[in-house]
């Protein structure tokens, strides 16, 4: 047998470490380019694989009533290696998958390190891949560099489309007032490992929080350079500014909502909003304030959270900031087995392609790296099935968008994603009761019924590629 030629991949993320992983497991050799290390980004701290930039959460792991803990399950079951790996380095964090970062990406790197298909250099890919890379992926993610991104916007014809993504403060934790602020998980509901007090909880009252959302508003702002003034946030990772800008309100019912939560320090008033942190690293020194991305300027942001109570005299390990996230027009110009349709011997993978998320980034470096190496290979591999959380996030990117919708935009993986539930399949009644399921309960009847049949469709999919991927 003839030697098997490399598969390329330009990008060191989650998307391009789970590519690299996948198909190296599968027997085809990779060589994987990452720019960190002689070329900074703006957002990124060290060199190492798969480093996390904003939030250390991959966010709900309930694989039964979750789209997300669905994901991360089909991830699991499929020999990734960032789900299984955050798993290893998990810190407290109620029902989700929180880990601490420099232990996750530190991990993660090792293990590719050490991987004897996969070869890493250090070096920047600054245009279009040189036609005797016959297999590439290009993972770049976000942070795509400019070079490379005008080489694909040149090839394409297509306008990238850009929104801004921004990074939340991380706290000390000794530098918390716990006299004021206090430590549960909302409903008290229980993380993986039984733990119902996964977040510390700053209360503010009216007044608090009124004079919390002027000094948003009226704090200073991140100077935009002029090329990025007209780039949209992706809705589901907003300023905190930006949403109080949009009603004074909006924060109580977003990252800020007082419910399920009793203060212990005065447990007969109601808090008017809340302010959680979320354990940051294995050690639980650092904290992260959740849902509190931001383009305040420094000054601005030291000054506003410090009037936070229990965070007046907060020491931050990170302040945060803002990028720009770029990504691709994929109905247009991709096929379902994420190939560039023009360039067919280009694959791109993560959040380039407009998926949004850690998890949904690596999982289309997981579904990329299984598709590069089976060609490569000259096996078939067909796609998993829309009825599985990989197969719904793939189908939504490559045409499964709303027909006729003007722009495409970014996603996170979601129950409305998948094909309904077959009804025969769905819980009608209470089986203690035996009332009818209404409202909540009936939704979760069906959320249930669709993340059995996906955990059943990916082991029938995975299973049907024993013989090509190792376990």
């Amino acid at each position: 047998m003839s030697e098997i030629k490399p598969i390329h991949i330009i990008g060191g993320g989650m998307a391009g470490s789970e590519a690299a992983w996948q198909a190296a497991n599968m027997g085809v050799p990779v060589i994987l380019h990452e720019m960190r290390g002689v070329k900074g980004t703006d957002a990124h701290q060290t060199d190492k694989l798969a480093e996390l930039v904003c939030s250390n959460s991959f966010r709900s792991d309930d694989h039964e009533l979750n789209a997300v803990g669905v994901l991360h399950e089909e991830m699991r079951r499929a020999n990734g290696i960032i789900i299984p790996t955050a798993d290893k380095h998990q810190v407290p964090a109620g029902s989700a998958l929180a880990v601490d970062r420099e232990g996750f990406a530190e991990a993660v790197t090792v293990k590719l390190e050490a991987h004897p298909l996969i070869s890493i250099v250090r070096e920047e890919v600054d245009g279009l891949p040189p036609a005797d890379w016959d297999s590439v992926i290009i993972a770049t993610g976000p942070l795509t560099s400019l070079p490379l991104a005008e080489s694909i916007r040149a090839h394409t014809g297509e306008e990238d489309l850009a929104f801004f993504d921004a990074i939340a403060p991380i706290v000390y934790v000794d530098s918390i007032d716990m006299d004021k602020a206090w430590r549960q998980s909302r409903y008290d509901k229980p993380g993986p490992h039984g733990d119902t007090a996964a977040y510390i909880n700053c209360p503010l009252d009216e007044v608090q929080y009124n004079a919390f959302i002027d000094a948003l508003i009226e704090g200073e702002k991140t100077e935009f350079k002029e090329w990025e003034k007209d780039t949209p946030y992706f809705e589901g990772c907003l300023p905190i500014e930006v949403m109080a800008e949009r009603g004074r309100e909006t924060l109580r019912f977003g990252p800020m909502k007082p419910v399920g939560l009793t203060n212990p320090h005065n447990p007969d008033v109601k808090a008017h909003a809340v302010v959680q942190l979320r354990q940051d690293n294995a050690l639980g020194t650092l904290w992260n304030m959740v849902g509190f991305q931001t383009k305040l300027k420094y000054g601005a942001q030291s000054e506003i959270f410090r009037a936070i109570p229990g965070l007046e005299n907060a020491q931050f390990a990170r302040l945060g900031g803002i990028h720009r996230n770029t990504f691709l027009n994929s109905p247009k110009l991709l096929d379902e087995r994420l190939r560039m349709k023009s360039l067919p011997r280009i694959r791109f993978a993560g959040q380039v392609t407009g998926v949004e998320g850690y998890v949904e980034s690596a999982a289309m470096g997981l579904l990329a790296g299984r598709f590069a190496a089976a060609e490569r290979l000259g096996r078939e591999l067909p796609n998993p099935p829309e009825t599985t959380a990989l197969g719904a996030l793939i189908k939504h990117i490559t045409g499964g968008h709303l027909e006729g919708k003007a722009t495409f935009q970014p996603m996170n993986i979601n129950f409305g994603l998948f094909p309904p539930a077959d009804p025969d399949t769905v819980q009608t009644k209470d089986p203690e009761t035996g009332k009818r399921l209404r409202g909540k309960d009936k939704g979760r009847a069906k959320k249930r019924s669709q993340a059995a049949r996906a955990l059943t469709d990916v082991d029938a999919w995975l299973a049907r590629q024993k013989d090509s991927i190792p376990a």
